[in-house]
């Protein structure tokens, strides 16, 4: 059995350099930029079909939309943290928003799907420089008694991407055309820019993300559990929820106007689930975690059975968007409290792995709708998220106790989790 070395006590963060109302606007800045990333990432799933139709493409050709920018991002995680981790953390959060309205504007004017692509490329890069410097810099924007909630206003976007951006935006395409879609995007994200420029403070770098950084939080066990339960659920949604428009299409028999409401009621239940996963996820992670991929488990494998009428898909999405909208929340609080002394490289990891399996998800989903039908895909997916559940127990089962922030010491040969000298008290949840 492996051992953990004493980790290294964490660099203290730099006191919050703004008056409070400032401070939250500086959230809220943040928290638009990753809306925009958001909306700009899956707003593809809304239009995939007309998309495609414009190329002469089918669904699962057009679904490399959602592939390009979740490979890049994992790759521009760990990498493009490490190589900017001494510029100013401002200065790379106004980059990236202009290369995300660069990449919008490219997919407006793209003569052919190769440019489409590139711009995907760019949307890629921008998801994981964005995400790994500004998940989280609340400690530096707002006082210790206020970081909490203003990491959860960061988090929203996520929802928020999907109840108002792709809803949105999907109605938007249809009636002016996919183009005007990105073109609107390109603009609300220039806008996005200007608000980060206003508000946020210069931000010169305290904590260095460095590989032996990344290295060290590998032999945890902890976060094994979290790449692997995050590899399991992201997989399962991202390669079924992709191809949800298709599904409502060819099975549920939805207009496009249907559509369209179908995807804003899912939305609205993810905001449900974000902030009700969110509430209980630092307590009780394992719970949510499994709880949120059971529900996702049985909303697909119903799908082909109760979503060919419009009320049971409804009822199913619904319950779907519950469950993911914990997700995002629940895979990121596992990683920080696995590697509870080092933030940074817990959001690095956290960006890297779910957009790796979100770009395998989004490729294995459209190569399986290609060769057999949507309804293959959701119980394809659906499996795998069962498999999420059993992965959750297995964690829970062993009766590992979460590390706190402090000096880690050896690994307990018999349990195998990492024991901490500190006043903190790990806890189980159930």
């Amino acid at each position: 059995m492996s051992l953990t070395a004493p980790a290294a006590p964490a660099e203290p963060a730099a006191p919050p350099l703004l008056s409070p109302w400032t401070g939250r606007l500086a959230v809220v800045a943040v928290m638009l930029g990753i809306f925009v990333i958001v909306t700009t990432e899956i707003l593809p799933i809304g239009l995939l079909t007309e998309i495609g139709d414009s190329f002469t493409l089918s669904d699962g050709a057009a679904g490399l939309m959602m592939t390009m920018p979740g490979f890049l991002a994992a790759l521009a995680a760990p990498l493009v943290t490490m190589a900017t981790a001494r510029i100013d953390r401002r200065l790379m959060l106004c980059v990236f928003m202009l290369l995300l309205a660069v990449a919008n504007f490219l997919a407006a004017a793209a003569p052919g799907y190769w440019l489409v692509l590139l711009s995907r490329a760019l949307v890629g890069l921008t998801i994981g420089g964005f995400w790994s410097i500004g998940a989280g810099l609340a400690e530096r924007l707002v006082p210790p008694a206020s970081v909490g909630r203003a990491t959860a206003v960061i988090f929203s976007a996520v929802p928020l991407g999907s109840v108002l951006g792709v809803p949105a935006g999907t109605l938007l395409g249809e009636v002016a055309g996919w183009r005007t879609a990105c073109v609107v995007m390109g603009a609300l994200t220039a806008g996005v820019l200007a608000m980060l420029l206003l508000v946020l403070p210069p931000l010169p770098p305290v904590r260095a993300t460095r590989p032996r950084v990344l290295g060290g939080m590998l032999r945890s066990i902890h976060t094994r559990f979290a790449l692997l339960l995050t590899f399991l659920i992201v997989l399962a949604h991202f390669g079924t929820y992709t191809y949800v428009t298709p599904f409502l299409q060819q099975v549920t028999r939805a207009g496009d106007g249907q559509v369209t409401v179908f995807l804003l009621v899912y939305g609205v239940a993810g905001i449900l689930g974000n902030f009700l996963g969110g509430a209980r996820v630092a307590a009780y992670p394992r719970t949510v975690f499994g709880l949120a991929a059971g529900l996702i488990a049985v909303a697909t494998l119903l799908l082909p059975v109760l979503g060919r009428s419009a009320a049971g898909a409804v009822v199913l999405l619904i319950v779907w968007g519950v469950a993911y909208g914990a997700v995002p929340v629940a895979s990121q609080t596992w990683f920080a409290k696995a590697a509870p002394t080092t933030p940074e490289a817990a959001s690095v990891l956290f960006t890297a792995s779910f957009q790796a399996t979100f770009c395998l998800g989004a490729l294995v989903g459209g190569l399986t709708l290609d060769r057999t039908s949507p309804a293959t895909v959701m119980l394809l997916g659906g499996c795998t998220a069962a498999l999420t559940v059993l992965a959750a127990g297995a964690h829970f089962a062993r009766r590992l106790t979460w590390p706190a922030k402090g000096r880690t010491t050896r690994q307990g040969a018999r349990s195998g989790c990492v024991q901490v000298a500190d006043d903190t008290v790990g806890h189980h949840d159930s």
